[in-house]
């Protein structure tokens, strides 16, 4: 129905337009010989063949737009969307005290598209600039913008993904395995504290930061992980921290660290956790009191006589009566382990 609408519309506009061209067509050239009425018939024909073209390009076009405008409202916040709708007035109001002049020095035929195009140009510029500093043009209003509440995903709460998991990386394989899918919430302050790092004057920082935008960035790919910012829940506090553990109780979200502190205390708090360092922890082959083992001794422990040797997943063994046998693989019988903050750790002799 749009089609057929914008495609009359269009060809009345260049069937009038084609009709004026013609009748006006001989006065210009009198030495053509054209007559008046054979002319204006030609152009007001070639005006209306044109026009049920474009017109029909036209209403595909503007078809397409508004069939994606729902979609474009629902990225949109409100506060976007106030501004960006001002802005439009305004650039319209702009457009036309640009387009008079136009319209009163140049021919009609030029006039009225030059003035058109600067007022669609201005309006378009407007809208766009005023949605994107729409913040602030609240705030300078002495309006404050609605904090946007993250919503849960149909299938559960979403995930609040902190610094330390960004840098970390093992979220990725995590959502990759689709062990973690749904709505992933990247709070607009840990984007700000990634950047500070990617931009650090240490190197390892920087190149700690830039990882961590790596991540997201890969994130972004996979089709069943929707990333998506949030705005800060908590502006009046500087921790980082007690702002994730607001964001996380305001939405019921699940908090995604890597920081044994901060799983600690939003678990205190009722807030689910997933902590990758600590899964991957849990899914390593566990090596049991009585298992016997090859290991080679790397270096002597902090007690005499003790040696210290690692097993392929990185835990750390002690092993009795083995510090004159650093840099040997010795046989040895596992005899008790310890969970500590940091990990597993395991105790053994040397076996007979």
């Amino acid at each position: 129905m749009i089609i057929e609408a914008v495609r009359l519309v269009v060809t009345l506009a260049t069937t009038a337009a084609g009709f004026l061209v013609g009748r006006s067509f001989p006065d210009w050239f009198p030495e053509s010989g054209f007559d008046a009425d054979v002319a204006a018939i030609t152009g007001a024909v070639l005006g209306a063949g044109i026009g049920y073209v474009a017109g029909g390009l036209l209403g595909r076009l503007i078809r397409r737009v508004l069939e994606r405008a729902p979609e474009l409202a629902a990225r949109a916040t409100g506060p976007q969307l106030f501004a960006g709708t001002f802005g439009l007035l305004a650039g319209l109001a702009v457009g036309v005290v640009a387009g008079v002049p136009a319209v009163a020095l140049l021919p009609p035929y030029l006039g009225w598209p030059v003035a058109m195009l600067a007022i669609i140009v201005l309006a378009a510029a407007g809208a766009t600039v005023f949605a994107a500093r729409s913040d602030d043009l609240l705030a300078a209003a002495g309006l404050r913008p609605r904090r946007v509440r993250p919503s849960s995903p149909p299938g559960g709460p979403a995930f609040v993904l902190d610094t330390s998991a960004a840098i970390d990386g093992r979220i990725l394989e995590l959502c990759r395995a689709r062990l973690v899918s749904g709505d992933l919430v990247v709070p607009e302050f840990v984007l700000d504290e990634l950047q500070g790092i990617a931009d650090s004057g240490a190197v390892d920082h920087r190149r700690r930061g830039r990882r961590g935008l790596d991540v997201l960035e890969a994130l972004r790919e996979i089709p069943w992980v929707d990333v998506r910012p949030a705005d800060d829940p908590a502006p009046e506090q500087d921790d980082v921290d007690a702002k994730l553990l607001a964001l996380c109780a305001l939405t019921g979200g699940t908090l995604v660290s890597t920081d044994a502190n901060l799983v600690k205390a939003a678990a205190l708090r009722g807030i689910g956790t997933l902590n990758p360092h600590g899964l991957g922890e849990s899914l390593r082959p566990q090596a049991m009191p009585g298992d016997r083992l090859a290991l080679h001794v790397e270096r002597p422990g902090s007690e005499p006589g003790q040696g210290v040797g690692y097993l392929d997943d990185g835990t750390m063994v002690v092993v009795e009566d083995a510090a004159g046998l650093v840099g040997e693989t010795v046989d040895v019988e596992v005899a008790t382990s310890l969970r500590t903050s940091v990990g597993r750790m395991l105790f053994a002799r040397r076996s007979s």
